[in-house]
């Protein structure tokens, strides 16, 4: 897990959403009201470029956990709860949600039937796939809507049309196995930093033949994150992983400048 994450509140309800291809979409509410699974079907359509939200996976492909204060023993509780088809994934559960070596109980019920979740495989082929992502999606206490501090932008292995999603938490950091990650810090929305991004995502396309997590970071809403990675000019392109850690500051118009801090040559 990531140092920098922050601390879990004391109580809160966490939700999860696994895809059959073991993707997990998640979120943390202190408030335990403000988002539910058929928000990170939404978001999972986003991420994925689906024709629409898969709310079939609800509840089949779920898991739900709640830490709660005990009126009378004033002692924090927790009900966990998870669907068959992703209890297998209880550890990964446990890490997220920072609750050690908890059984999850299991739930069963009717409206579970892995049968009739297979019909939508020819209409839905990517949810069948392993993009190796695991993504915290925000609370609305840490985000309104609309209006987000980063973007973070998810490509899936094959490359393709750019799968966005706005979130201010980062993801859980990758393996080696799962390529790069980048980080793009820019000046507002407008259109220089439109440009930026076409031609990052072009030649990241073009170049990379393994999955990438490129964020893109807004200095006026973050100055925190800039002063952390010493950026003091914007665009800044910052290759985290895999190491060495490297940057370009300036325009991004020079494909074989971007090209050099990718290093594609040593793949």
């Amino acid at each position: 897990m990531n140092s920098d994450r922050p601390a879990l509140p004391q109580l809160f309800k966490g939700i999860a959403l696994f895809t059959p291809g073991g993707d997990l979409i998640y979120c943390i509410d202190p408030s335990k009201k403000s988002r539910w699974h058929l928000h990170l079907c939404a978001a999972l359509q986003e991420m994925l470029g689906l024709s629409e939200p898969p709310h079939f996976l609800v509840p089949c492909y779920t898991a739900t956990i709640d830490l709660w204060l005990d009126p009378q023993t004033q002692q924090v509780r927790i009900s966990a709860e998870a669907y068959p088809p992703v209890l297998r994934h209880q550890t990964l559960l446990n890490a997220l949600f920072e609750t050690g070596d908890l059984v999850w109980h299991v739930r069963v019920e009717e409206l579970c039937n892995p049968m009739v979740i297979a019909t939508y495989y020819n209409q839905f082929p990517e949810l069948w796939e392993n993009h190796e992502l695991i993504v915290q999606f925000p609370s609305g206490d840490s985000q309104n809507e609309g209006e987000a501090g980063s973007l973070l932008a998810l490509r899936r292995r094959s490359g393709g049309v750019a799968r966005s999603l706005y979130a201010d938490a980062e993801p859980i950091p990758p393996s080696e196995t799962q390529g790069y990650v980048l980080r793009l810090f820019v000046s507002g929305n407008n259109a220089a930093t439109e440009r930026t991004l076409n031609t990052l995502h072009q030649v990241l396309d073009q170049t990379l033949g393994q999955p990438y997590t490129l964020k893109v970071i807004d200095v006026f809403k973050h100055p925190d994150r800039a002063e952390a990675d010493q950026v003091s000019a914007t665009p800044t392109l910052i290759k985290v992983w895999p190491h060495p850690v490297r940057r370009i500051v300036g325009e991004l118009g020079d494909v074989d400048t971007i090209l050099r801090l990718l290093a594609v040559s040593e793949l």
